[in-house]
Order: structure tokens, then sequence, then C-alpha cells
């Protein structure tokens, strides 16, 4: 299986299966003389990993990472500091069930990369989907957390903008609230109705899509390249390959279209002594790139696709049949897609400020 490695200068490769013995990342590209402990990474594992509320899968999953390559201390470093060589970053995997998904090993599940995987490898890891379970995320949070130290003056955070049909009010956007409820909104009275909401659709067995929104501050002008190297065109792929996305859009994304030239155009004023812009429908991003302001990001998450409710489908010998996909599941994966936004985010943009520095010092 290729194209597990993401990025250019500063990249991340992935490995493990969701029932394997662990997964993890390595991380390469990233410059030498940073301070790195397993508490740099861990906070942001502790906010992606399941079984922390009823509103995500039961799976119980400590998370815990080790660095297992990448960093040297001595006397003389002042702690932990990285070297310049690939990074290996390592969870275990302690709460499989594999038995869960033996009634399916032959069925294909409606909305799954189960069909497509056997179609192109002629082999599939049924065991909760291996390599194409939500659960290879893990490696990337604990990636983006890298990332994040390569370019620490630069603010990321996300935040759940839409459950299902019900959306946030904007004017209620409150960043203080994100860590106080389950589901990563800033808007207060939002997240008490997202929890009754939520809590119908999981006791009926279904699940609901959501909307992540991911803002990071503190970027300078310039990072980016104007065709093949865009900001905001690596931005879209980063987060498409997150698992269940099907659509993101750059600042005002598919509403710029609704909106007329003078709307649209964030004007320009000096402001003690530099350019200030007095709006932001383009995201931060000018050309490809950066502009100062905050690069802006929204993707679209799918309904999780294992579901209580039967399905049709095939056997992989051709046979009709039903299914229901049995096992802990998330009855809204969006949520926990917040802090893989995050991560993937840091990624980029740490890859970018390496090419920026590389090519104009």
């Amino acid at each position: 299986m290729s194209h597990n490695t993401f990025g250019h200068l500063f990249r991340i490769t992935t490995f493990g299966e969701s029932h394997g013995p662990a997964i993890g990342c390595v991380v390469d590209g990233c410059p030498p003389g940073i301070l790195l402990t397993p508490d740099d990474i861990q906070g942001f594992l502790d906010k992606r990993k399941p079984g922390q509320n009823r509103f995500t899968t039961q799976r119980r999953e400590a998370d815990e990472v080790k660095i297992l390559s990448g960093v040297f201390e001595d006397e003389r470093s002042g702690g932990p500091r990285t070297t310049g060589a690939p990074i290996m970053l390592m969870i275990e995997n302690t709460d499989q069930r594999s038995k869960d998904y033996s009634e399916i090993r032959e069925s294909y599940r409606p909305g799954h990369a189960d069909f497509t995987y056997d179609a192109k490898y002629g082999i599939r890891d049924y065991r909760g989907g291996g390599r194409s379970s939500a659960r290879e995320t893990a490696s990337r949070v604990a990636g983006g957390a890298v990332a994040r130290k390569v370019i620490p003056n630069v603010t990321i955070r996300g935040a759940m903008v839409q459950m299902g049909p019900h959306k946030i009010e904007k004017k209620n956007w409150d960043w203080s609230e994100v860590d106080r409820n389950p589901f990563f909104c800033p808007d207060a009275k939002a997240a008490a109705e997202w929890e009754i909401y939520l809590d119908g659709i999981r006791k009926s067995g279904s699940s609901c899509g959501a909307v992540i929104e991911v803002t990071a501050s503190g970027v300078p002008a310039g990072w980016g390249a104007p065709i093949y190297a865009k900001l905001d065109s690596e931005l879209a792929a980063a987060m498409m390959t997150i698992n269940a996305v099907k659509g993101v859009e750059i600042g005002d994304g598919f509403a710029s279209a609704a909106l007329t030239g003078e709307t649209n155009a964030d004007e320009i004023r000096m402001r003690h002594g530099k350019p200030e812009f007095t709006s932001n429908h383009a995201g931060g991003i000018l050309g490809g790139i950066s502009s100062g302001q905050d690069v802006v990001v929204r993707f679209a998450v799918k309904p999780t696709s294992s579901i209580l409710t039967a399905r049709k489908t095939v056997t992989a010998k051709g046979e009709d049949a039903d299914i229901i996909t049995k096992g802990r599941h998330d009855p809204c994966v969006g949520i926990r897609a917040v802090p893989v936004g995050e991560a993937m985010m840091a990624i980029v943009l740490a890859d970018q400020f390496l090419r920026h520095r590389g090519q104009v010092g």
C-alpha cells in the first residue's frame, strides 16, 4: 500500500491498523534543537481519544504516546531536543474487539471503504477497517503536535460549527466554550441543543454529520506559492485526507458565490503604519499565499457509516444481503475530527513555513 506520507519538507508517514498491536507516525524534516517531550504531544491526543463521554465510541484507549527516536538529551541540551533525525511516535492499541466484526468479514458495509479496498488490493482487514479506520487519525494528531513546535508563534484552534442540520449562532461565538462541552462547540446555547439532538440520534442507532472550522492566527504574510503549492490547495488536500470528510472550503467558501465583487473584496487601509484588512472573506489566503490574516478552513464530515439500522449490501461472493454494523462507533464522528483538523492545519503550516524559509531566507 503506497501513499502513506503527507508533506514535503515537513512530512509525516503513518503506520498501523485499527486492530493491530500499535499505530503511529514517523515525522521527517523536523528541524533540530526543538525541545520535545511526550507531554507536548499527549494533551492533543487526549482531546481526540475515544471513550471520554457517551457521545463518542466507547472503545477505551489511553492513546499514550512514546517517542522512540529523533530526540536526544544530555547535560548540555537542557532537556530532550530534536536532533533533525526522523522522529518515531508510537501509540499502542489496547482495547481491540475484533470479534465484533466477524459477522461482516464477507459483507461490504455501505458507506465504508470495504468494497473499494477489496477491488484495489484483493484483500481487506475487516476488523474495524484496518488502515481505513479513523483510528489512524491519532497518528496525525501526534505528528501535528510536533508541527506546532516548529511554528510556535501560530495559534491553531478548531470548533464544531454545525451538527446535522443544526448550526451555531456566529454572534454567540466564544472560544472559551469549546473546552466546556463534549462537542468542541463555541456556542453554549447550541451545545445544549446538540446534546438533546445527538442523544436521540444515538439511542435510535443512527448517526449524523457535522461541519468543523479550524482557524490559524499569527500566520505571517507570504507563506504558500501562487501555482502548484497554494496554501489553500494544500490545506484542502490535507482536510480531504481525514476520514469521512466530503467537502472543504476556505474563508467564505461556497457562500462567496452569492456575494458581489464589492462585498467579497477584503478592503485594505493603513493602520498603525501597516496594511490592515477590513474583512476576511478570503480566509487569510490571496493567490495561494497567506495575507497575514487568520487562516480559516471549514470541512464537512458525513454521518458515521457504521449504524445499527439494517442496510442493503452484497457479499464478496456476489450475493445480496442485509447488514447491521455492530461494535462501538461514534454517533457523530465529526466530534473527534476537531483535533484532527487542527493537526492537519499544523502539519501544512509547518511544511509551508520551512519551504518559505528555504526559498526566501
